[in-house]
């Protein structure tokens, strides 16, 4: 494990001037956290591809955890496509000390960072390389004053690119719940998701699936749009829960629309306030 952490093999290890200091030792790559920011437990909400609704799974999380009386935050890491102020209805920009950076606080108490509030305007396309982004996400962890959380889930871009591999090295995350869909290729993605927080020794605390169905407005019927869930096979074959299936609502969909997610219930995921 400690060969997976250093992203050394023993072949790179052979003539490495460095090699007696790094021996076999886990590199801790860490990053310090703002001096100004006390978090409990930081959580990172993962997809092996786009479009499952990553941003719609943290911020539920958020607020579930929130209506139980913790305190929370969010770090919108997904910069190239961010959305989490957008659902809360934050537009202003975010403002700064010498000690830091002050998160947004939407109405319902959540702390959040995205770099929508760092763009002089916020439709303005995020065109940077991953190395630049990856950076941008670190501040987000060292620049923030994130003051007293309970819980910091991080909105995390899709795939295992750049930015889960800066999060998962850089944050000390405590553990990732991974979102899929009911399509035939969820398996395949899932396992990638997983195989990819095990190898940086990080715990999968579990698996949501989103769009699992839909309720019929006039029979109540629940009507599988994008076929029929196999998610509970998958979990049940890498080992992990399954913290919940959520069904394609109407309701949540217009607290996104209205950006008032600050107001959004969700009970398809109250199962997981013990799970986190």
């Amino acid at each position: 494990m400690a060969e997976q952490q250093n992203g050394c093999s023993p072949s790179d290890c052979a003539g490495c001037a460095h090699a007696d200091s790094c021996g076999s030792k886990p590199q801790d790559m860490r990053e310090p956290a703002n001096p100004f920011s006390h978090v409990n437990k930081v959580i990172a909400v993962v997809s092996g591809k786009g479009g499952v609704g990553k941003s719609m799974v943290t911020a539920s999380l958020a607020r579930i955890m929130r209506e139980q009386g913790f305190s929370v935050g969010i770090l919108d890491a997904d910069i190239t496509g961010p959305s989490i102020p957008k659902m809360y209805g934050i537009h202003e920009t975010a403002k700064g000390s010498d000690e830091g950076i002050f998160p947004s606080v939407a109405k319902d108490g959540t702390k959040v960072m995205s770099v929508n509030l760092l763009l002089e305007h916020e439709s303005d396309p995020v065109i940077w390389r991953g190395p630049i982004i990856a950076g941008v996400v670190k501040q987000f962890w060292t620049d923030v004053m994130w003051g007293e959380l309970d819980y910091l889930f991080v909105d995390m871009p899709p795939g295992t690119g750049d930015v889960p591999l800066t999060v998962f090295q850089s944050l000390p995350v405590d553990g990732i719940v991974i979102v899929t869909s009911p399509q035939d290729l969820v398996q395949m993605i899932v396992d990638k998701a997983c195989n990819m927080a095990r190898q940086m020794n990080i715990p999968v605390l579990g698996i949501v699936e989103n769009y699992s169905y839909l309720v019929c407005p006039d029979c109540g019927k629940k009507i599988s749009v994008f076929g029929e869930s196999h998610i509970e096979e998958t979990a049940r074959e890498l080992g992990v829960p399954v913290l919940g299936k959520m069904p394609i609502d109407p309701k949540l969909a217009e607290s996104v629309e209205e950006e008032r997610f600050y107001e959004a219930d969700n009970q398809y995921l109250a199962d997981v306030v013990n799970k986190l």
